[in-house]
């Protein structure tokens, strides 16, 4: 009688498989980061064809870019909710088809009432994926190194977007039209959507007998689309006129309605054990104060050297090789170092490297400065940016149930979408506080003036964010799983 033993080797190829199984879903999900972080610039380049060609207005011009905006940050907490309860395959699948489709139209736009509709699409679309590719990382890998080491990976990638947007967004433009930088989105989210069903797990028919919070769904998204909107829009249109006031009172009066509604709620959208987590609470700050200030600062130096030093926007695009790269970079590495000396002393010194940056950066600023001059202080704020960038969603996942995952990452994602739409806001009133009526050379040297106040601004912030970091955070709060508890 012949018995059949198992090889030994086997445990060590199943192990391997493993390995491999998990190596393609962060690809694919870094992937799917890249593609929602690329369509934040590739817009930007076209739009002066996009106004041409549609209709725009000077006015109206910028709707194109705060269509997305607001429909991504308003559903952020929307998608991270139904990532948990309905599936975090099927949101994200879910996700990359409304991406598509919402590029699919914006390419094939005739008017501004389609294509805004169809930003808007797209917008939601990065809803779903944004907070799903966080969610599927922190629960396909287990807390501390391997998944720091993951969120490097897909930090990095979401830089990565950044630039390829605003150099392929100059290429596509001037060798295809406008056209082309809706279009190059609808292979790409197909291809990612084809991947998901392949390398992802079906989700389980019934996930969870909690209750999807219809109503506080609603009056968070509401009162978040809105404030957001005027955010964004108010700079522009003016604060004082009725369409801006109306959005932030309703902002304003569906947000305490939706503190009532969860109050109440027997389930909640936001869970109140998450409420009691240190860590995501530190994250939420943070996160919101790194998009007030480094998440607005892109914008600023793409304006100092467009329309101060003269540069079109492919010579734009390739000036910002140097500091994405070191954003990837940054990214990338950030998990390793956190999972080497901690979360906090890695903040602390990434913010520190970001506050001397800035200032450096500021003081170079000038109508006449050289790029050479700018690389140091671009170099050191890139460092920060990338390094913080990860290391803020690492807290936003330690301590957190898998069942809770979505929502977390779709908590943390809110708070820096509120974050930039407020900063971003703030920032183009300095900007411009001197450049009213002016012309030519004069107002080219108030533009100077006004972004290096802008800089000037954003450094004492990041101190600011610094010192919170430095009182808030435990000392190996990284390491510390219970600090989620705490």
């Amino acid at each position: 009688m012949q018995v059949n033993c198992p090889s030994p080797q086997a445990p060590a190829v199943r192990a391997d498989a493993h390995v491999k199984h998990r190596t393609a879903i962060l690809a694919l999900i870094s992937f799917c980061m890249l593609l929602v972080s690329l369509d934040q610039y590739i817009v930007v380049v076209a739009l002066p064809e996009i106004a041409r060609a549609i209709g725009y207005s000077a006015h109206t011009l910028q709707s194109v870019v705060s269509a997305y905006a607001v429909a991504s940050s308003g559903f952020l907490l929307f998608g991270g909710r139904a990532s948990d309860l309905f599936g975090r395959r099927r949101v994200l699948v879910a996700g990359l088809t409304l991406y598509g489709l919402g590029s699919l139209a914006g390419g094939l736009a005739t008017g501004p009432a389609v294509q805004l509709t169809a930003r808007a699409l797209q917008g939601l679309g990065g809803a779903f994926v944004f907070p799903g590719t966080l969610a599927v990382i922190n629960t396909t890998f287990a807390e501390g190194g391997a998944r720091n080491e993951a969120l490097g990976i897909w930090g990095g990638a979401g830089a990565a977007g950044l630039v390829i947007g605003v150099l392929s967004g100059g290429v596509l433009t001037r060798a295809f039209g406008w056209q082309a930088v809706f279009l190059v989105n609808v292979p790409l989210a197909g291809l990612a959507l084809v991947l998901a069903f392949v390398l992802i797990d079906p989700d389980d028919a019934a996930l969870s007998d909690r209750k999807f919070d219809l109503f506080g769904v609603l009056t968070a998204t509401g009162a978040i689309t809105s404030l957001v909107f005027a955010l964004v829009r108010g700079p522009e249109l003016g604060w004082g006129t009725p369409g801006i006031a109306a959005a932030m009172v309703t902002g304003l009066v569906l947000l305490a309605i939706f503190i009532g509604v969860e109050h109440r709620s027997q389930d909640p959208i936001l869970p109140r054990r998450l409420l009691t987590n240190r860590s995501l609470r530190i994250s939420m700050v943070i996160a919101f104060m790194f998009m007030a200030t480094f998440g607005s600062l892109l914008y600023f130096l793409s304006i100092y050297l467009q329309d101060v030093r003269g540069y079109d926007p492919l010579q734009t695009g390739i000036a910002f090789l140097l500091p994405t790269a070191v954003v990837v970079a940054g990214s990338a590495g950030a998990g390793s170092v956190v999972t080497r000396i901690g979360l906090k002393w890695t903040l602390v010194g990434a913010l520190a490297i970001g506050a001397v940056g800035s200032f450096a950066l500021a003081l170079a600023i000038s109508p006449d400065t050289s790029y050479s001059s700018l690389a140091p202080g671009l170099v050191a704020t890139s460092v920060a940016d990338g390094v913080v960038f990860t290391s803020m969603f690492i807290a936003a996942g330690s301590g957190v149930d898998d069942r809770d995952q979505g929502i977390a990452s779709g908590t943390a994602s809110t708070a820096s979408g509120i974050g930039a739409a407020l900063g971003l806001a703030l920032l183009v009133l300095i900007a411009n506080a001197a450049t009213k009526g002016l012309k030519s050379e004069e107002l080219r040297v108030a533009q100077a003036a006004g972004i290096r106040m802008v800089v000037l601004t954003i450094a004492g912030a990041v101190v600011a964010t610094l010192v919170f970091a430095l009182v808030a955070l435990p000392a190996r709060s990284a390491e510390n799983v219970k600090i989620g508890n705490q």
